[in-house]
């Protein structure tokens, strides 16, 4: 029978608040936050093991979570508490907590001609989030993240990217391993530059491909500028000069797809 807790102040909802608010804390106790059933079911299936799962009946009235959660600890909780909790709109009323997974470079598994995405020093978790929503739904085989600002669990993350974090390679490295690795898997890199001037529909992306992206605010360093085989823009004919950086991984992403016939990975 699964407990009940109706406090905020209990000493469990106290550390969950603490897990979604430090990464520091994610990190010391090695454990993920994944708020929703459909990121929860993905993480499962996705193999990622489940410690404790959180549920409001009187916001869920969902049972699929039932085959999901295992041996995990399932604690029930008031709706007064699950507010506290809860990080989005229209929750349908579920916390679980996770074990991650930190992939080193060297582990991540290619097929024949892979296409990969790699963030330099991504800032804002929303954007990441949705870069690996587009991963997954182009069935990239890797994203690298080099340098990072922000916590590739953090739960805006998951959030935004609707727990592909669980469904694709996911890297936090150096930009000097990052390099290292592209070089010894022979990938053509290409970096997305205001200031280039080859459009990038005027490349092929059918052999192995990885699309450099930077900052929100200052884009590329020069370190990837310098190190990338081409520099590549999409063109703007408004008044801004550039797009958000997660539409412009989807816009050169779902390229390099097209030439490749959106082949099932």
């Amino acid at each position: 029978m699964s407990e009940l807790i109706t406090s905020p102040q209990n000493a469990r909802i106290k550390n969950l608040l603490l897990l979604q608010q430090k990464s520091r804390e994610r990190r010391k106790q090695n454990l993920v936050v994944v708020e929703g059933l459909r990121e929860t079911a993905i993480a499962v299936e996705n193999g990622y093991r489940m410690t404790e799962f959180f549920v409001c009946p009187e916001i869920s009235n969902q049972t699929g979570f039932v085959d999901l959660v295992g041996n995990a600890r399932v604690t029930e909780v008031s709706a007064a508490v699950f507010e506290k909790l809860a990080y989005r709109e229209g929750s349908d009323g579920c916390i679980a907590l996770f074990e991650p997974r930190w992939l080193k470079i060297g582990e991540v598994k290619l097929r024949p001609d892979p296409l990969v995405v790699i963030l330099e020093s991504v800032e804002k978790p929303g954007n990441l989030g949705a870069i690996l929503r587009t991963a997954d739904a182009a069935g990239l085989d890797a994203v690298i993240v080099c340098d990072p600002l922000t916590d590739i669990y953090n739960p805006n993350v998951i959030r935004s990217g609707v727990g592909c974090v669980f469904s694709r390679q996911v890297v936090a490295c150096s930009t000097e391993e990052a390099q290292q690795w592209l070089k010894d898997k022979g990938i053509r890199s290409y970096a997305a530059e205001l200031q280039a001037s080859s459009h990038y529909h005027l490349h092929s992306y059918q052999g192995p491909t990885a699309f450099v992206m930077g900052t929100e605010a200052d884009g590329l360093t020069r370190k990837w500028i310098d190190f990338c085989d081409e520099r590549i823009i999409i063109p703007m004919l408004g008044s801004i000069d550039s797009l958000n950086v997660s539409v412009s991984a989807a816009v050169l992403v779902f390229e390099a797809m097209r030439q490749r016939g959106f082949s099932i990975p």
